[in-house]
C-alpha cells in the first residue's frame, strides 16, 4: 500500500448530459454517497440506483421494494431504481435447516462472549450461501441496468455498501461498552476481535463494505465494452491528515472495527487496476452522522477542518476568502452563548495533540485497537466540544460534515474522469480548497 493523498484540485471531467452514474447501495439519509450524486446532477448525467431489498419482519424473506417503496426510493434519488435487492452479507442466512448467524448470536448474554462457540460449518455454509445469493442479484441487477444505458454512454459506478454488524439485539450491550464505555464499563476492542465472535464480526465486514465492490466489478465487466468510459469509486476510511497544533499530521478514529474490511476493499481496487479496471478509493475525512451518536469522537477530526478552509481561503483571496469567512460566521452563530470558535477549536486541539493520541499517528500501524486510556480521553472531549453548539441537532460538526460532503462529492467525480491510482486520500487540504474554490 502507498499513501497517494490528492493535494491539488483535479481537472474539470469530461463528463456529460447522457453519461451514467450508478450508485451501488441503496441512498439512506443524507451522507457521502449525496455529495457526488448531487455532482452528477449538476453534469446532467443519468442517475440510475440500486436497492437492498426488504425483509417483512426481522428476518423474512429478502424481497424487491414494492409500488410505494419504489417510488419513495427513486424520488430519493431523483432516478430510475433497478429493484433487484443487492442486501450483502450472510448474518441472516439459514442454509439446510441449519441456524442463521443472527440465530446463533442470539445465545450472546453478558460475559459470555470469551467462551462464546459457533456452529463452524454452519457459519461456512451460511457465507457461502450469502456470497452466491448477491452474486446472482448482482448479475440480475447488471444485466438490467444495461437497458438503461446508451450505446456509447460513459458510466460511473460508485460502491456505497458498508457496515456489516450482525443484526442481533445481543450485540447493542457489547458495542456500548466497546465504543462509549469508560471506568469499569470499557471494553478493549482487540481480545473481542480475537475470539470466535469477532473472527464472525469481522467477516461480516469482509462480506458488505469488501467483497461487494469485487463482485460488483466482475458482475458489470460486459459494461465495459470499446470507446466507453467505465468507472469505479468506493469510500474508503484509513485516517485523516488533519491540522494538530497547526500541522497536517495523519490520525485516525479508534476503535475502527471495519479497518481491516476496508483494507481488503483497497486490495480489490488494486487487484482490479492491475486487471486494466479504473477502480479507485477514496479515503475520505471523518463525518458527522447518523450513527455517531454510538460512535462518539469520530467528529472531533472534522474541526480542525474549519482552520483548513480558512486558511486556504486567505491563501487564495477574493471570493474564496469570501467564501471562508462566512462559513465562519455561519458557524460562530450555531454557537451556544459565551463560548466562541477559537475556545471550540483548541479543546479539539488539546484532545488530538495529547499525548495519548500520539500512538494512533501512526499509518503503518492501522487499524488499530482501543485503550482505556484513550477512551477516558476521547469521550469526555467529544461531548465538551459538541456542547460548544447551541442546538444538539444542527451542531458545528454537522455544519461541517455537509460541506465534507459536498467536497468529497467533487472531488472524487473530478478524479474519477482520469485516474491515476487505486487508493487516494481526501485529506483536509485538498477539502479545504475544494470548498474554497468555485
Amino acid at each position: 500500500m502507498r499513501y497517494d493523498p490528492l493535494r491539488e484540485l483535479p481537472a474539470t471531467p469530461g463528463w456529460k448530459a447522457g453519461d451514467v452514474l450508478v450508485v451501488f447501495g441503496e441512498l439512506f439519509g443524507r451522507g457521502y454517497a449525496n455529495g457526488i450524486v448531487d455532482e452528477a446532477r449538476r453534469a446532467g448525467m443519468t442517475l440510475v440506483g440500486a436497492t437492498v431489498g426488504r425483509r417483512d419482519g426481522s428476518d423474512g424473506p429478502l424481497r424487491p421494494l414494492n409500488a410505494e417503496e419504489l417510488a419513495a426510493a427513486e424520488a430519493n434519488l431523483g432516478g430510475r431504481i433497478v429493484n433487484v435487492p443487492l442486501e450483502a452479507g450472510f448474518d441472516l442466512e439459514a442454509v439446510d435447516g441449519g441456524p442463521s448467524p443472527a440465530e446463533q448470536l442470539k445465545r450472546l448474554k453478558g460475559e459470555n462472549w470469551r467462551e462464546l462457540s459457533f456452529d463452524q460449518a454452519a457459519l461456512s455454509a451460511s457465507r457461502a450461501a450469502g456470497a452466491a445469493r448477491f452474486e446472482r442479484n448482482a448479475a440480475a441487477f447488471a444485466a438490467q441496468l444495461a437497458t438503461l444505458v446508451p450505446a456509447g454512454a460513459n458510466l460511473l459506478f460508485v460502491h456505497t455498501m458498508a457496515g456489516g454488524v450482525p443484526r442481533v439485539r445481543s450485540l447493542l450491550p457489547l458495542m456500548t461498552r466497546l465504543f462509549r464505555g469508560t471506568g469499569e464499563k470499557h471494553l478493549a476492542s482487540g481480545p473481542v476481535w480475537e475470539t470466535e465472535l469477532g473472527r464472525l464480526w469481522a467477516a461480516s465486514f469482509e462480506e458488505v463494505t469488501a467483497r461487494t465492490f469485487e463482485r460488483l466489478v466482475a458482475a458489470t465487466a460486459p459494461l465495459r465494452t470499446a470507446g466507453r468510459k467505465v468507472r469505479y469509486v468506493a469510500y474508503g476510511y484509513h485516517g485523516c491528515e488533519v491540522l494538530i497544533g497547526g500541522r497536517l499530521t495523519w490520525q485516525s478514529y479508534t476503535p475502527y472495527l471495519q479497518g481491516w474490511a476496508k483494507k481488503r476493499l483497497e486490495q480489490h481496487a488494486e487487484e482490479a487496476w492491475r486487471d486494466g479496471v479504473r477502480a479507485t478509493v477514496f479515503n475520505s475525512p471523518e463525518i458527522w452522522t447518523n450513527s455517531s451518536s454510538l460512535f462518539s469522537g469520530v467528529e472531533l477530526s472534522l474541526y480542525p477542518l474549519l482552520t483548513s478552509i480558512s486558511d486556504a481561503g486567505r491563501a487564495k483571496g477574493g471570493a474564496a476568502q469570501a467564501v471562508a469567512d462566512e462559513l465562519r460566521g455561519r458557524c460562530a452563530a450555531l454557537l451556544a452563548p459565551g463560548t466562541t470558535l477559537e475556545a471550540m477549536l483548541e479543546r479539539a486541539d488539546r484532545f488530538l495533540s495529547d499525548p495519548v493520541m500520539a500512538p494512533f499517528r501512526g499509518l503503518e500501524a492501522w487499524p488499530q485497537h482501543s485503550t482505556r486510556e484513550e477512551m477516558e480521553l476521547m469521550l469526555p472531549a467529544s461531548e465538551e466540544v459538541l456542547a460548544f453548539s447551541a442546538d444538539a441537532k444542527n451542531t458545528v460538526a454537522a455544519e461541517l460534515s455537509r460541506l465534507v460532503f459536498g467536497a468529497v462529492g467533487r472531488l472524487m467525480l473530478a478524479e474519477a474522469w482520469e485516474p491515476v491510482s487505486p487508493i487516494r486520500w481526501l485529506n483536509h487540504d485538498v477539502v479545504a480548497k475544494r470548498v474554497v474554490t468555485a
